[in-house]
Order: structure tokens, then sequence, then C-alpha cells
């Protein structure tokens, strides 16, 4: 709470126009109660006075009026009682914000429950004592409890806490260049007494904020850098002087989108604190946690440090992505994205306002000015690279189980999938046990002899295999028995300890080293190991576990060493309340860093090298599932969502889930359909087998010594239930497809949120029990037990159902659900490819295509089909793809009309116009070959 007063010009610099300096607005009016006298009372009053001081009166009134309405009308939301401080009262955007009292004159007790920022974030009971220490305010919320984890803090920043100036402005080719100054210590050790801070305009719509001057970690991904600067950006940068602050503004309608005047920055060497006003209450992304799509903004603390844990509320988990995306009023929408891999607590308090906390790195920040909820994504995947395209098997149903326990039991569970019509599988796949003693690169050599001619009778049906791969290497071999730890050793690819010396932790097989993918003859070796293994097996694609890196220690076998980063001045609330918790030693030495900064990166890059190593081995498209992951990380694999269990919440979150990776980008996901961990029902899996049918990535998968959960596992009504919904999701497969390309080339969202396509009704903005494909297709599954309808919200549209009727929107609907029906509904104007689906998508390919039309009340359609060989690398950079452009012009039809088409070999319908950008001669032979 640095400054609730309204600045003044010499305290103000201004981006834009020709930096004259507005006189500061008055403060509004207060309006006294209506019971208390304006005017001093006189004995004697005479007409004229007396209509004068009713005129004055009335005058009063009105300016108070005028003024509180167009603050109501200009805010961000009518529900923000306390709004953070105006940065230049006199600007065009001033109105967005509402002044607070003077700094000087506010006292700690003045300061709003929802406006105090922690100023003790340790997680210890607070006492005066300690918070006055550092020279706060403590006021206890609630008197004689304690403080309850993630509330109102009873520690807090008061009006003049010490924080930096800005010392210099000065103008760069692509922005501005700002020195700041600070003189007064603070209370964690090695303050940066001064920061250059670089403002970059890098285009209309993205702006980057960053500290390049003071040599810091810095995140090893590839960025875009701007050679100009943006020429009509879409924001307005304006800077306070003392105490400094930076405000980002909407130009088009002054919203406030960050203002960092609303409490002091700490930069010291390893804490790094940032605040912000939002504006507004609707903040998605920050993943990886579980939770509902939108997220609590009441005192909700979202740790981020890459966890092996099975999902839970409240819980650092798998993945990092310091990235959220915000829904202003009136349909806007903007991005931010702190490029930071270490540690961090991101605070949501219900100001609205947020604090970015961490530990170590810089201050890189990307701002996204949208406008629209999908051009923010584009503009956050331009910065971190748009998803890879997937192989076409990718997208058809995934069958795992850990504890086959042989490759003969793995053969058979295909067999039995085989025996029943329209039981779908593209893909099987092997958990640990395939291995020999769970070590890397070998299996089974008693219970998996069979293994390599499973894999060729799989091939010889167009189906696919995939097994799983955890990081860490066998250290215990004799010498001479273990190639890839021998290997290893002689090409010094293995994580040090802080002495040099191989650190050694625990996972599956035992002892082991953990390779080190910071390197680049990592790399190799990976290669190496991966070729030698193809050799034996040949693997169609890789499953990346345990890749947080997870250890069954706590940092290694000989523990880790005392120093500042095993234990730092500020630890976040991470899992186990340690950074080595459950995995590396935070001082372990890496080729690019010490494990502290590159911990959360481990996921990363580890998928970088096995989607390379796919890449020459196979010489077609790689297909990698990791379990961690970090911004970029949808170049080079999909994600599932973890060790979840077979209980009706886990299905719920997983739509937030899907979605959440959505617009992290990360299109390719899904979660273990039926559950992971415990034992399902056969209505809880059909359910689930519904809902997974529209994952982006389907797959079927269960722990060790739990029931089969397969299809053919249940009752015949059961099973019919199941190839009804994955027959549904066969059918759609070119639809599916044309998505990931669309996803692939242009940053879209495949499983897409609702508000995504109607950014204009909130009461859309916190639905995460249905979802798209797409602008078109919604889904409506049914996530309880026991029930035989669910309620749907359909967005003002005409909606047809895919499968009868059509219904007009903008109610929510009960739908009819009995076990053997999921809703799906066609929006208006759309175009859907379909194909006439078959037990697997290579069979299904060879089928012919359908396009189903739903048409507007005009009798119009449009819709597209994107077609290639399904495996080839970069078929669209080297143009070997058909795209098809599909419009239907205006037909006559009753209203609730669907309208079904075959299409042949001349493509020509009598209600569509076709384009096409590539030639293709007969569509209806049009398959992946």
């Amino acid at each position: 709470m640095v400054s609730y007063k309204l600045l003044t010009p010499e305290d103000v610099y201004f981006s834009g126009g020709s930096g004259s300096v507005e006189e500061p607005l008055e403060e509004p009016v207060e309006e006294k109660p209506a019971n208390s006298p304006l005017l001093e009372k006189k004995t004697v009053c005479s007409a004229s006075t007396s209509f004068i001081a009713l005129g004055a009166f009335l005058l009063v009134v009105c300016v108070v009026w005028v003024i509180g309405t167009v603050f109501w009308l200009r805010s961000p939301s009518g529900q923000f009682p306390h709004r953070p401080p105006s940065p230049a009262s006199g600007s065009a955007s001033a109105s967005t914000v509402v002044s607070a009292p003077s700094r000087e004159g506010l006292a700690c007790s003045g300061v709003p429950e929802n406006w105090r920022f922690d100023c003790y974030p340790e997680k210890v009971v607070v006492t005066r004592e300690l918070c006055e220490a550092r020279n706060c305010c403590f006021i206890q919320v609630s008197s004689g409890k304690k403080p309850i984890k993630d509330g109102v803090p009873w520690c807090f920043y008061p009006p003049n806490f010490p924080t930096y100036w800005l010392d210099a402005l000065n103008d760069t080719d692509l922005g501005f260049t700002a020195q700041l100054k600070k003189s007064e210590k603070t209370y964690y050790p090695k303050d940066v007494e001064t920061i250059q801070l670089d403002v970059l305009y890098e285009t209309d719509s993205r702006l980057r904020i960053t500290d390049p001057s003071y040599p810091r970690f810095e995140v090893p991904i590839s960025v875009p850098n701007a050679t100009q600067k943006a020429s009509s950006p879409l924001y307005t940068v304006e800077f306070s002087k003392k105490p400094f602050g930076l405000i980002v503004k909407r130009t088009s309608t002054g919203t406030v989108i960050i203002n960092t005047t609303v409490a002091p920055v700490f930069y010291a060497d390893q804490f790094l604190q940032l605040s912000t006003s939002l504006p507004t209450r609707y903040v998605y992304g920050l993943g990886e946690h579980r939770s509902t799509f939108l997220h609590d903004i009441e005192w909700n603390t979202l740790t981020m440090w890459a966890r092996d844990v099975a999902p839970m509320e409240k819980t650092n988990l798998y993945g990092v992505h310091p990235f959220y995306l915000g829904m202003e009023q009136g349909g806007s929408a903007h991005g931010v994205f702190l490029l930071n891999s270490n540690a961090m607590d991101v605070v949501l308090q219900p100001a609205p306002a947020i604090t970015w906390r961490t530990i170590g790195g810089i201050l890189d920040i990307y701002i996204f000015l949208g406008p629209d909820p999908s051009s923010v994504i584009q503009q956050y995947l331009q910065v971190v690279g748009s998803p890879a395209m997937p192989p076409y098997w990718a997208l058809g149903y995934h069958l795992c189980r850990w504890g086959y326990n042989s490759s003969d039991n793995t053969w058979e569970m295909v067999r039995t999938m085989r025996k029943y019509v329209y039981l779908f599988q593209d893909v099987q796949w092997n958990d640990i046990d395939y291995m020999d003693r769970s070590m890397d690169f070998t299996m089974d050599p008693q219970n998996f002899a069979t293994l390599p001619e499973m894999v060729k009778d799989l091939h010889s049906h167009g189906q696919k295999y995939v097994m799983i791969l955890d990081p860490g290497i066998s250290s215990t071999q004799q010498p001479g028995t273990y190639w890839p730890y021998d290997d290893g050793l002689k090409r010094g690819i293995f994580i040090n300890d802080s002495s040099g010396q191989t650190l050694i932790g625990k996972v599956w097989p035992g002892l082991t080293a953990f390779p080190d993918f910071s390197s680049q003859e990592t790399h190799r070796w990976w290669y190496d190991n991966l070729q030698r293994f193809h050799d034996k097996v040949q693997f169609d694609g890789l499953w990346i576990d345990m890749n947080e890196p997870s250890n069954f220690l706590d940092g290694s076998l000989k523990g880790c060493p005392s120093n500042d980063l095993e234990n730092p001045p500020y630890t976040p609330g991470v899992l186990g309340g340690s950074l080595r918790a459950k995995t590396l030693c935070a001082s372990a030495l890496q080729k690019t860093s010490v494990h502290y900064n590159m911990h959360s990166l481990y996921g990363l890059l580890e998928a970088k090298a096995s989607s390379s190593a796919l890449k020459m081995i196979l010489g077609k498209r790689p297909f990698v599932i990791s379990r961690s992951t970090f911004p970029s990380q949808g170049l080079y694999s999909g994600h599932w969502l973890g060790d979840n269990r077979s209980q009706w919440t886990d299905l719920y979150t997983s739509i937030s889930g899907m979605l959440t990776f959505n617009i992290l980008g990360i299109p390719l996901i899904g979660a273990d359909i039926c559950g992971f961990g415990g034992t399902t029902t056969e209505e809880m899996c059909v359910r689930w087998t519904q809902l997974g049918a529209f994952y982006p990535f389907t797959r079927n998968h269960n722990s060790i010594n739990e029931k089969a959960q397969d299809p053919s596992a249940f009752s015949p009504s059961a099973r019919t239930a199941m190839q009804e919904a994955l027959l549904l999701r066969y059918s759609l497969f070119p639809l599916l497809y044309t998505l990931f390309h669309h996803a692939h080339l242009e940053g879209h969202t495949v499983a897409r949120p609702l508000l995504f396509e109607f950014p204009n009704d909130e009461k859309t903005y916190s639905i995460d029990r249905q979802f798209l494909w797409g602008r078109s297709l919604l889904v409506t599954p049914v996530l309880d037990p026991g029930v035989s309808y669910v309620v749907g919200y359909f967005p003002k549209a005409l909606w047809y159902d895919f499968f009868t009727v059509s219904s007009n929107g903008a109610l929510p609907l009960f739908l009819q659900a009995p076990l053997d029906k999921i809703n799906v509904h066609l929006r208006e104007g759309a175009v859907i490819p379909t194909q006439r689906p078959n037990t697997t998508l290579w069979v299904s390919s060879g089928q012919p295509l359908h396009l189903i039309c739903s048409l507007t009340d005009e009798g119009t359609a449009a819709g597209d089909l994107f077609w290639d060989d399904g495996e080839t690398i970069d078929t669209y950079e080297t143009d070997q793809y058909a795209y098809i452009v599909f419009h239907v012009a205006k037909v006559i039809v009753p209203q609730g009309f669907v309208i079904d088409v075959w299409f042949n070999t001349e493509i020509i319908l009598s209600q569509c116009e076709v384009e096409h950008r590539m030639p293709v001669d007969d569509l209806s032979v049009l398959r992946l070959y």
C-alpha cells in the first residue's frame, strides 16, 4: 500500500503524447449524511438567500451525482468498492479508478482489508513483535484467533514502507529505460539497490517489462526479439516517480491492466516481489493446480515448484505456468506472463490484486492486450511457441494400465478389444512393469519376452505402441552390465551434487542418477539409448514420467549441504516445506545453472530431448506425453493430468484442467479415464468414457492391483454406451484434426471455454461443467452419480441437438441424459466435417467424409477441413496438405433443420461453395497414407 494519494504532476511520467502533464483532478466531493446541515443555521433568512442556498445545494448534489455516475459506469466492475490509486488523475483513464485518501493521512487502520498486502508471508503465526520488527502494520482481523492461512494478513505494509524511486527515465528505440534506486534496506538480505528497467513496446498488442542490467539467471527458452517499436499500441504506460510505480492501461477504454503502486517492490538476491492491482475478478491459468477453471481470488495462494504428488487442492503440482488470462468488463481480455522458473507464490486477493513472489531469476513480464481472449492466447504463444501438430493416431483411443505384468497379458488385452466390433483402440501402452527391475531401456526378459512380437502385431493392425520412461537411471549395477549408466558416467551427463560428484537419489530401480537435460551431450546420450532400445522394440511414442524430477529421498542419498540455496531467506509454500522435498538438492549442479534455478524446467528439457530423438529415429512426427511441464512445452509434448483417482470430483476437475492447459498452449491434454488410483464403478466409468471421448488426448489408465477398467471389463449395456461414445469421437476425427491444425498454425485452443466464444456473456465466465470443441461443438457431460439429466447453459444463439432437435439458447436447460448418452450440440452457422468411423483411425481414414451443416436463421454456414498424411513432419510448412473451406450459401429450410451432405470426387454441392488450397482428386477415398 505504498501510495493511495493522487500523485502530483512532478511525480508522474507519461509515455505518450506531448509529454505535458495535466493538473490533477480534485478529490471527489464526499457526500454528507442526509440529516447533516449543509450550511450554518441562521435565525434570519431572506427569500433570495434561500433560493441561492437551494440552488447551491442542488448544484453540489448534481455534481456529486454526475461524478459518482461517471466513476460507476467507467469502473471495470461495480462490485469492487476499493480501487487502486490513480497514477495520473488528469489522464484519460483516471475515471477507471476511485481515489483513496492521501497517503500522509492514512493510518494502518485506514487500509481496507482487501488492500492489505502481506508483510510476513512466511508460514508462521505472526506476532506484533515480529511484524513491527519489519516496520509493518499489525492488526488482528479477528481478536483472539490465530491468523488463518490465506486469509486477510494481520501484518501488512504501511503506506510509507520504503521502496524504489524513479531516478531517471530515457527514451530508447523500443520504448523506455528506467533507472530505479533505493536507499533503505529491507528485511531480506542482499538488496539490489539499483535496477535498470526496460519497457519494450514489442508489438501493438505485446508489452515487455524486464530488468537486464544486473547479471542473474534467465530462463533458457527462445523468445522473439523485437527490432522496432510498436507503431499503434493498444496500451499506454505511465510511471510514478517516488515511490516508483508502473501503470499500464488499455488505450481504448482506459482500463488499468496493472498498477504496481499498490505495494512496495522488492528486489533482493533471493526475494523478488511485485504486486499490482487487477481490473477484474475473473482470472484463469496459473497452472498447474487442481481447482475450478475460474480461480478463487479470496486470499488464494498458488505455489509453483514442480512436484510429484497426486492432484489435490492448494498444492503445487507437476508443472509450472506463471501466466494468467483476465476478463475485463465489457468482454475485453488481457494476459500477463512472468518468465521465471524459480520457486514462487502467486497470491490472489479480493481487492482485486495479485502478488508475484519469487526467490530467484529476474522480473521478465509480458503483457498481452488481446483484446479478445483467443487473441490473448495467440499472443502468448507467439512468445513461448505454438503447439506441434500431433500424428493422427495420437487422437485415437489409448489403453494402458500399471500391472499387466507380462507382454502376453498386454497382448491378450489388445485381442479382447478387437473381439468386440467398434471397441476402438489405436494405441496400447505399458507402464513401468515392462522393465527389467524397473530400469530404463530394458525389458523383463521373462515376463515381457514376447513384447517385440506384440508390437509387430499392433503395427500389422494399424495400431501403435507407447511405453513409459523415467529419468532416474539405476546406479547400482555391476560395471559393464548396464550401458545407460556406464556410458552416462563416461560422457558426464548426470547431475552432480555441490561437491562435483554424481548426485545419487532413489526412484523405482533403487539408487539412481539423474540425466542433466540442460546439456546437449545428454540429448545425444538420450537419443543413443532410445535408438538402441528401438532396435529391439519398435515403439512409436514416449511417455515420460517422474520428471519433476521425482525422488523418493529428500535431496540425495548424502543429504544436502546447509547453504542459502537449500535454505533461502524465504521458501514459498511448497509441499513438504523445503525445496528438496522429494526431489533433488537445490544446490545440485547442472550444465546451465544450479538446480535451484533449473528444477521446474526439467520436464520441458526432457520433452525437448525426447521429441528430437523420436524425429531422428522414426523420421515422423514425434508423440510425447509428459507429466511435468513449463511454458513452451506444447512445442514438444502433450500432458496428462497425473495420478488422479476414481472419484466423481476428479471427473469434474478434469474439465478445468483440460481447459487450463489449452490456454497454456498444451492442447494435447487429458486425464486418466475412469481414474488411476482406486476402484471405479460401472456408472462412473461410463460417464468418464463419455467425457473422455472429448478429451483432446484420450487414455484409459489405472493403477496396479486395481480391478480392470477397460471397456471390455463391464456389462454389455455399459460396454455399448462406451462404444457409442468412442464411435462419436472417431466420427468427429476430421473436425478434431482440423482444430489441432489451427492450434499449431495460429495458436487456437482445441477444447475451448464458452467464454472464448461469448466474451460479452458474463454467465459463461465461470462455466467449467461444459466446454466447446472449436467454436461450434458444445459438450455437456454428466458429472454426478445417479442422475439421468444434466443442466446446460446455452449462450444466445441457435443450438442444434447433434442427434435430434434444436433449441434456442441463453437459458439453462434440463437435458435428458440416460446412461448411454452424452449431450452434444451444434452452434448455428457451422459446417462440421465427419467420417464414417472404424476400429482405428487408420482404417477410418479410408472411409467417406461427411458434412453436417447447422444453418443460421439466414440459411448460411461455414467450416473447413485440414487433411494430410497424418505423420509427415511439417506438412503445412512444406505444402503437403489439403485445406478445404466450406460455405453454405443462402438455403431456405425449416428452422431447426440440419443438412447432412455426403460429398464425392467432384466436391460440388448444390448448397455449398467449396474452396481448397491444394487440388484433391477424390475426397471419397482421401485417407492418411
